[in-house]
């Protein structure tokens, strides 16, 4: 087993939240969900990994019971379920480790969000030696407000203000990023060459 695929974030903590009704990717759990079976079926491993901000009350905090994978996907009893406090899957978890004991040699990333979590640890992973794809239909994100927007900025003012970056523009930013660098950029159809 030399492939690993990384299902970052794909947790319940993200659809509690209003901006989950500004989510980019309609099919990103479908298009999880068909990476994940491809995955099963040829053998490789799949990684679960969860984001979790301990004592700080929020969504993400363990206590609130959210920081879960969503409720239509669902691990298998024998795959790894990492959780981890910082922006990449590696810093905070033992996931080079768990690679490295099964003899991975090369990362799939999926999940949320795109420019966060998904491409820090994209980068990381290429730091580290993987080939990595970074299926870039498999991820979703949001509008990312102004840095100077007020933090409790309604959704509805997130979209009218004319500052407010557009997830489409996130996405193409990170595929521009990633391709060549750090990562083969495909689709979930290129991946399973469908």
């Amino acid at each position: 087993m030399t492939t690993a695929l990384l299902v970052i974030d794909v947790q319940e903590s993200f659809r509690q939240r209003p901006l989950w009704s500004t989510l980019d990717n309609p099919a990103l759990i479908a298009n999880v969900s068909r990476l994940v079976e491809a995955a099963r079926a040829a053998g490789d491993l799949v990684v679960w990994v969860l984001h979790a901000e301990p004592g700080t009350g929020n969504l993400f905090d363990p206590a609130s019971g959210h920081v879960r994978v969503v409720d239509e996907l669902k691990p298998a009893p024998d795959e790894h379920v990492v959780v981890k406090t910082s922006h990449n899957a590696f810093s905070t978890t033992n996931l080079q480790q768990y690679l490295t004991s099964y003899g991975v040699t090369s990362v799939t990333t999926c999940g949320l969000r795109t420019e966060q979590c998904v491409e820090t640890t994209t980068r990381v992973a290429s730091d580290f030696g993987y080939e990595v794809t970074f299926v870039t239909d498999a991820t979703g994100t949001f509008p990312i407000p102004h840095w100077t927007a007020p933090a409790e900025q309604t959704v509805a003012e997130l979209l009218a203000d004319p500052r407010t970056l557009a997830a489409a523009d996130v996405v193409s930013r990170t595929e521009y990023a990633l391709a060549g660098r750090f990562a083969a950029v495909r689709t979930v159809d290129d991946y399973l060459g469908e």
